[in-house]
């Protein structure tokens, strides 16, 4: 494994520079693979990250350090060959031995966390993690704007967990404020039980709509609105009722929705649990000459760096009622005494980091010196996600025809292979599909939602990911019982071999990448070039016709390469399919 051959090279500038061996491991790093050029050096040495941690000297000149340190360094039996470049110092590790260390385990028990057990991932923080993610409004169906929420929280909350945090996944719903005061009483005149048990979220969001228009001309309606939400405020029974049965209804559509998409969640929280907690953090603001009363009668926290008012945030209504980030504030102080945890990440669209910045300073202002330790996860929009049938308002539809589409696709296919439940296959080709068009990129950006390109079996997508485990777990299969204990590694020696190990080398590195930054494109990309390489080796290393020794070689490599696959694509949130 990776963590094996950097220790050894740190070894080896540990004894030359007279620092400890950990010093060097985050200055080493394997060296990418690229697809038209071979590289013949391994791992990497960065001088600029030796001068920046002041092992070396920072005034000196680089080459003339790069060159002289390089010359220092012996080879031995695992490093063949070392040289200097523009900066940096590349290491070659013996063939042999890196197809021994990184195919030794395949198969064994300790193997079921390669690449996780590393020493560099040893070196991220561990501990609680809470990330709240997907929270749409409940009596409404699922809205497709919230795919991006759901996907991102899910690879953040699954990343978290692979890398042995403890993880609480959190749906913080939109369920409290005034629309549910003009549900609750547009439900009195235009609702119907019956409706609403035969197509719940349909029947809200046509009563939603009916009592909208209703009440733009209709001062009545209007009042009985205010009437209905401050009935729920006052916890009357009658409308508390009913509020819990559209909330019951809502949860309940949503989870058929998140078992497609591979989603699950802790806890289902929501604004409504702490209306009550609000009030009281506008007594704490109070209390600590935090809340400042504005020109208008609304209750305001100066965040201004010069005390001006210049920059305000409205935490209180002139009616006295709370705002959203009151409930927000609220509900972070909740959990940190909840659940302690170590980390909160919200997961939700560019629009609102303004939102979470405001709310992480009144936090800090409030001296819950764990606001530090919350972060915003900002993405961007997702343009033209459309159906056949037009405008795309729910979620649902576009999981239905990425599914749809995806079974013609297979249908006509030649390559296709026959499969127990077609229909299955295509809603988790389909999803996988969706998945790599929306991570392909920084997640901040704004990306156009393409069918076509998202659904090219060539080319860098999820059906391309899908394809490539479906033929591997294929060639496994139709050898079962060809596999060995042992191994010949000097059977695995051409360099297509070598190619797709060497990339393997990075995996660790990419997972450490991933859980600095919280993107999933490191891991995407570095998945897609993994099943190029495969494509390359399933012609240039074939198993069928070779001799039993030279196959059970290359099936270990192949085996290990589907682990790796299977296991990042689980990470991101993919469940993988052995027939396609």
């Amino acid at each position: 494994m990776a963590c094996f051959f950097r220790r050894r090279i740190a070894e080896k500038l540990s004894k030359t520079l007279q620092q400890s061996e950990d010093a060097f491991i985050p200055a080493l790093s394997a060296v990418p693979v690229f697809k038209k050029q071979q590289s013949a050096a391994d791992f990497k040495l960065s001088i600029s990250a030796l001068r920046n941690s002041q092992i070396l000297p920072s005034d000196g000149d680089i080459q003339l350090q790069t060159e002289d340190l390089a010359a220092q360094l012996q080879q031995d039996s695992v490093v063949e060959d070392i040289s200097a470049g523009c900066g940096v110092i590349s290491f070659k590790v013996n063939r042999q031995l890196l197809v021994q260390k990184m195919l030794e385990t395949f198969g064994k028990e300790q193997d079921e966390r390669f690449g996780l057990n590393s020493e560099l991932l040893s070196r991220l923080k561990r501990g609680t993690t809470l990330v709240e993610y997907s929270s749409p409004n409940i009596a409404k169906k699922f809205h497709a704007g919230h795919l991006r929420s759901t996907i991102i929280g899910n690879f953040i909350a699954n990343l978290k967990q692979s890398l042995g945090n403890n993880v609480i996944r959190m749906n913080y719903l939109g369920d409290w404020g005034m629309q549910f005061g003009l549900l609750g009483a547009g439900f009195g005149q235009f609702g119907c039980q019956e409706k609403l048990k035969q197509n719940p979220l349909q029947h809200l969001f046509e009563v939603y709509v009916q009592v909208n228009k209703e009440a733009e001309h209709n001062e009545d309606m209007k009042q009985a609105a205010r009437d209905f939400f401050r009935q729920l405020e006052q916890h009357e029974s009658e409308a508390v009722s009913l509020w819990q049965q559209f909330r019951e209804i809502t949860v309940d559509e949503y989870q058929h929705i998140y078992k497609r998409l591979g989603v699950h969640f802790d806890i289902y929280s929501g604004e409504s649990f702490h209306q009550d907690q609000a009030q009281e953090v506008v007594q704490q603001l109070q209390s600590r000459g935090l809340l400042k009363t504005s020109e208008r009668g609304t209750g305001v926290v100066d965040l201004s760096p010069a005390g001006d008012m210049s920059s305000v945030c409205t935490v209180l209504r002139s009616d006295g009622t709370t705002l959203y980030i009151t409930r927000d504030l609220a509900a972070a102080i909740d959990r940190s005494e909840k659940y302690s945890f170590d980390e909160m990440i919200y997961v939700t669209d560019k629009s609102q980091a303004g939102h979470f910045h405001q709310l992480f300073q009144i936090l800090l202002a409030m001296e819950h010196s764990w606001a530090d330790r919350c972060l915003h996860v900002p993405f961007g929009l997702v343009r033209g996600m459309k159906t056949r049938s037009g405008e795309v308002v729910f979620l649902e539809d576009v999981l239905d025809e990425a599914r749809s589409r995806m079974l013609h696709n297979m249908s006509r296919s030649k390559t296709t292979k026959e499969m127990y439940d077609p229909e299955d296959t295509a809603e988790k080709v389909g999803i996988s599909a969706l998945i790599i068009q929306d991570f392909k990129g920084p997640l901040q950006s704004d990306y156009t939602f393409d069918w076509d390109r998202m659904l090219q079996a060539q080319g860098d997508t999820g059906v391309f990911l899908q394809y490539t485990h479906a033929r591997l777990r294929s060639l496994i299969q139709k050898n079962e019982g060809a596999e060995a204990d042992m191994f010949d590694p000097s059977l695995l020696l051409e360099q297509t071999s070598i190619t797709i190990l060497q990339h393997l080398l990075r995996y660790d590195e990419v997972l450490y990448q991933s859980a600095q930054d919280l993107q999933p494109k490191h891991l995407v990309n570095f998945l897609l070039k993994l099943c190029h390489l495969i494509a390359s080796a399933h012609r240039e290393l074939p198993v069928k016709g070779s001799s039993q020794n030279v196959a059970q070689a290359r099936l270990r490599l192949f085996g290990r390469a589907c682990s790796v696959l299977a296991d990042g694509m689980k990470i991101l949130g993919i469940t993988p399919v052995d027939k396609m």
